[in-house]
Order: structure tokens, then C-alpha cells, then sequence
């Protein structure tokens, strides 16, 4: 995508994840929108979107963090809400490990309360190392925690996994994290 298109599609995940208000943009209980109204919305904020250009940023998006519904007239963010929403995501088993990437910085916080939504609904976990790292690097120089997802869910705790193959739980507490060797 060209830097204007990021900017575009940067700009709906701001709306149809956290802040739907500043544009005046409804989202339905599961965080659907119609795609007519957010392209006239977001026109009249100074931001030109046409059907056509929400419907190639949610096929190009490498992170696919949209999700148009079958009929092409809905569309919502796959996951990452601050808004209350229901995305009616059925919990599952995940696989015996997962990845978080963070800031090197976040690591004195995360060894003492975990893992925490903070602003969103969950916390978002990688299927693989290298997408966490990436998800790391981001927001300061990349740490990689391991998460023993198979033991905490045997303990209880709940998973979802997302449209676009994150996965999602309510919190990590630090005994279920692997952290790397201070160095």
C-alpha cells in the first residue's frame, strides 16, 4: 500500500476500533458499520474513502485487520477494540505456546502484573515468534515473551482467536510467561 492508503487505512482502524465518535460513525453490537456510512462520514472529516478503496485496504491489509461482511455492505475491525463489542468469538484450545511481542522497556511492568488488556477488551497473542516480533517492534525495541498457553488453559483460562488468526485472552499472568535472559 502507498503512504496514502496507510494513512486511510490507519485511520479506520482509529474509528472502528476506538474512536467511532469522532467521526460520528455507529457501530452495531458486534462492531459492524456500513460501509456507505463510513465513507460519507469520514469524507466530511476531511479523510476521501470510496467503497472501493475499503474494500482493497481489507483485502491488502497485511495484518488483515478488517473484515467486510458476506454481502460486501458491513464492515468492522477484526479485533484490538477499546470500544465495548461483541465480535461473538466462540473460546478454543489453543496451541501449547504462544508469542506477545513488546518493548524491551514494558518488560519490569509485564514481570510483575502479567500481561494486561490495559484499554482494549484483550490481550493479543501471535501464533509464531517472527509476527510477534514484528508487533515488538513497534513500540521500542522488540521483545519476544513466550506464553504457555496450553497450561493456562488447562488452568481455565479462556482463548479466542480472531478472523484474522490472533489470539485473544483477558490477561497472561506472569507465571505463564517465559521471559528472556536480562543481558
Amino acid at each position: 500500500m502507498d503512504r496514502d492508503t496507510i494513512a486511510k487505512s490507519r485511520f479506520m482502524s482509529l474509528v472502528l476500533r476506538h474512536k467511532p465518535e469522532e467521526i460520528g460513525l455507529t457501530l452495531d453490537a458486534q462492531g459492524w458499520a456500513h460501509v456507505t456510512e463510513l465513507v460519507e462520514k469520514a469524507g466530511r472529516h476531511g479523510v476521501a474513502l470510496t467503497p472501493a478503496l475499503v474494500t482493497r485496504i481489507v483485502a491488502e491489509s497485511d495484518k488483515k485487520r478488517f473484515a467486510l461482511s458476506a454481502d460486501g455492505l458491513r464492515i468492522r475491525a477484526n479485533q484490538g477494540h477499546s470500544v465495548a463489542i461483541d465480535l461473538g468469538l466462540t473460546p478454543q484450545s489453543p496451541p501449547g505456546c504462544l508469542y506477545h511481542g513488546t518493548a524491551e522497556h514494558n518488560l519490569a511492568s509485564i514481570r510483575a502484573s502479567g500481561l494486561n488488556a490495559a484499554s482494549r477488551q484483550h490481550v493479543h497473542l501471535s501464533p509464531d515468534p517472527q509476527t510477534a516480533l514484528k508487533v515488538g517492534s513497534r513500540h521500542g525495541r522488540p521483545v519476544v515473551l513466550v506464553v504457555d498457553a496450553g497450561a493456562m488453559h488447562a488452568e481455565g483460562h479462556v482463548f479466542y482467536r480472531s478472523h484474522n488468526g490472533v489470539w485473544l485472552a483477558d490477561a497472561v499472568p506472569p507465571r505463564f510467561i517465559a521471559f528472556p535472559d536480562p543481558g
